[in-house]
């Protein structure tokens, strides 16, 4: 069976082709209209004018004059100078030497030592818990004679306290954080805990270890030549995550 159309004849056939070439134009004059250039015609003149005041005056303000009176003449000398005689007596003023020589007599001072008044100035003197003569008496260590079994005491209650007073902090807890916390600490002369000073990885942790250093009871003051002294502590607490 024969086709009814003529392939030679179909109107879309050469339809891109077409397209490109109309396209092709366009482009072509579109640029030949962007690069067309005018040029004025050579007949037009172009004329500069410079306008130069020739008298020029400048007007000066008028000012008011001051008449500043001359200066008054000099003092002229006197006609005629009177000698008079000086007859008036002057005393001199005698200045006399201070300092001795070996014909000088210095009298010896007698000093009343009733009229002198001694005070005791109290020394703020803080030993460590290493070298001090007697050390604090934890409570609960007073039955012990020996300063050895005092100092091994101590270091056993404070240990003890702060295992019964141990509190992780929560925060710290769901933070991750751990470490190890140093304290110093005094211990005045009253037996009570001073001045403690903490360094450690977290602010949460160093508040919680003061607060358990805080809690310490009442001790009986270490002694220093028969003298309650203030005494030194250190002590590290480690918080660990298990």
């Amino acid at each position: 069976m024969e086709p009814k159309k003529n392939p030679e004849l179909e109107v879309n056939r050469n339809s891109s082709l077409y397209f490109m070439i109309g396209l092709t134009i366009s482009l072509f004059l579109t640029w030949q209209l962007l690069e067309y250039k005018t040029y004025d015609s050579e007949g037009s003149e172009f004329v500069n004018e410079l306008n130069v005041l020739d008298d020029f005056k400048e007007e000066v303000p008028i000012t008011q004059q001051l008449n500043t009176p001359p200066p008054p003449p000099p003092p002229s000398a006197p006609a005629l100078i009177e000698i008079v005689d000086n007859i008036e007596e002057v005393e001199e003023t005698v200045i006399t030497s201070t300092e001795s020589n070996q014909n000088t007599f210095i009298e010896d001072v007698i000093v009343d030592l009733d009229a002198i008044n001694v005070e005791e100035v109290e020394e703020d003197l803080t030993v460590p818990f290493a070298v001090i003569e007697h050390v604090p008496v934890f409570p609960g260590c007073e039955h012990l004679k020996s300063e050895a079994e005092k100092k091994a005491c101590f270091n056993e209650k404070i240990q003890k306290h702060i295992q019964e007073n141990f509190n992780y902090p929560e925060t710290a807890l769901e933070m991750g954080i751990s470490g190890r916390v140093f304290l110093q600490f005094h211990i005045d002369a009253t037996g009570k805990v001073v001045n403690i000073q903490k360094r450690g990885p977290d602010r949460l942790l160093e508040d919680e270890a003061v607060r358990i250093i805080a809690a310490l009871p009442l001790m009986k003051p270490g002694t220093q030549r028969g003298k309650p002294t203030k005494v030194g502590y250190s002590i590290p607490i480690n918080f660990v995550m298990q």
